[in-house]
């Protein structure tokens, strides 16, 4: 994260003395990344973080295996016709995936047990309901709309207020703004999209009491269940620079150009191997000749997969594509607008129209994204032949 935060309470001094009300001393635990080269958060335990009672290896509840794009070709899956068993975590329904990350699609009522992704950071974007996040940082309320970023090893959970949709974006790595929306020292430019004031962390700490608790955690070997002594939401301070946080896609900022700009100017965030944008209502372009829709592109270097979250979307009239839709454009395909958009938009645009609507939110991966049962079982098998028609 770019800047640094103090919640609950921290003594004055790192690594000294820093005693509970009994006269016994508070835990440390340093989360960091790179070792002990990059950004960190020392938190304060009621009780040792490292004391567990069992261990148990776990069965993935739903399937986790992943097949090339053969025949290549572009693909349209409906999310809206995907019913999810579980919560918010073990009902993860996998949609794309590769060596950099996973795409995965969720609704669920009802809490998710506890849970520690030890392969690398998540971002989670609510797409309708809302939950509450529950860490050892504390708790952030999330909406629609809200996308939530959660560090490599953060044990937390999941407690939807009613239905909650989301799609899970599983790093193997970690998520950050992208590095030119920076200073060298973290400080969100003037340029950037989005800064500091629009993300969302805990404010307090959370704290809860609780003997032999079970945590789920994802390694690359596969799930393990741990048992810990006691609940480890039992945290009275941090401080430091890794935390969860939530950022609004409201609160982005979209750059106009006045004829079509690319998506990296919708970028938000960067992971390994993949980048995320969000597609956001902004004025058309305004060049007086301008062609105010994306032109056919061929990313030979990028697979495109998109999921439709709100709005109208003009450019895909014609294609199938809807609110919960997801589109997976291959690299080595070319794409771009359906047969008879631009004339429409231009249309649109001779008769007042000055906005878009359309809210979506984009993640293009640098190696081919394999398909997971989950998207095969939904998928629109006529999309690859609308641009035919």
């Amino acid at each position: 994260m770019p800047y640094y935060r103090v919640v609950g309470e921290v003594p004055r001094k790192r690594h000294t003395q820093f005693r509970r009300p009994d006269g016994g001393l508070y835990a440390e635990e340093l989360m960091g990344e790179e070792g002990f080269s990059s950004d960190s958060s020392l938190l304060y335990h009621r009780y040792l973080p490292t004391a567990i009672v069992k261990a148990e290896a776990v069965t993935p509840a739903t399937g986790t295996r992943l097949e090339p794009n053969l025949p290549l070709s572009p693909r349209h899956f409906r999310t809206q016709d995907l019913s999810s068993a579980g919560d918010l975590v073990s009902g993860r329904i996998l949609l794309a995936g590769n060596g950099d990350v996973r795409l995965s699609y969720a609704t669920s009522d009802r809490p998710s047990e506890l849970y520690r992704n030890s392969m690398g950071d998540e971002c989670v974007y609510v797409q309708r309901g809302r939950a509450r996040f529950e860490s050892t940082y504390g708790v952030i309320e999330a909406g629609e709309g809200d996308y939530v970023v959660i560090p490599t090893g953060t044990i937390h959970r999941w407690v939807p207020q009613g239905t909650a949709n989301v799609l899970a974006i599983e790093a193997s790595g970690h998520i950050r703004p992208p590095k030119r929306y920076l200073s060298q020292y973290g400080q969100f430019l003037e340029h950037a999209p989005y800064c500091e004031r629009d993300l969302r962390a805990p404010s307090e700490p959370l704290v809860v009491e609780g003997e032999e608790v079970p945590v789920l955690v994802r390694t690359r070997g596969g799930l393990t269940r741990l048992v810990y002594r006691n609940h480890p939401f039992d945290v009275v301070g941090w401080d430091g620079c890794l935390y969860p946080f939530a950022f609004n896609i409201e609160d982005f900022e979209p750059i106009v150009k006045k004829t079509h700009a690319p998506p990296p100017v919708h970028q938000t965030f960067e992971g390994p191997g993949f980048v995320v944008c969000s597609f956001c209502p902004r004025p058309l372009d305004y060049h007086p000749e301008a062609v105010p829709i994306p032109y056919n592109h061929h990313n030979v270097d990028s697979d495109e997969f998109m999921f439709y979250v709100g709005g109208d979307y003009s450019a895909r009239a014609g294609s199938g594509i809807d609110v919960g839709s997801v589109s997976l454009h291959p690299a080595g395909f070319t794409h771009g607008p359906q047969p008879g958009a631009v004339e429409a938009v231009i249309d649109a645009v001779s008769r007042g129209v000055t906005t878009t609507s359309e809210v979506a939110v984009m993640v293009d991966t640098f190696r081919p994204l394999d398909l997971g049962q989950g998207a095969l079982s939904c998928e629109d098998p006529g999309y690859a032949w609308t641009w035919a028609r």
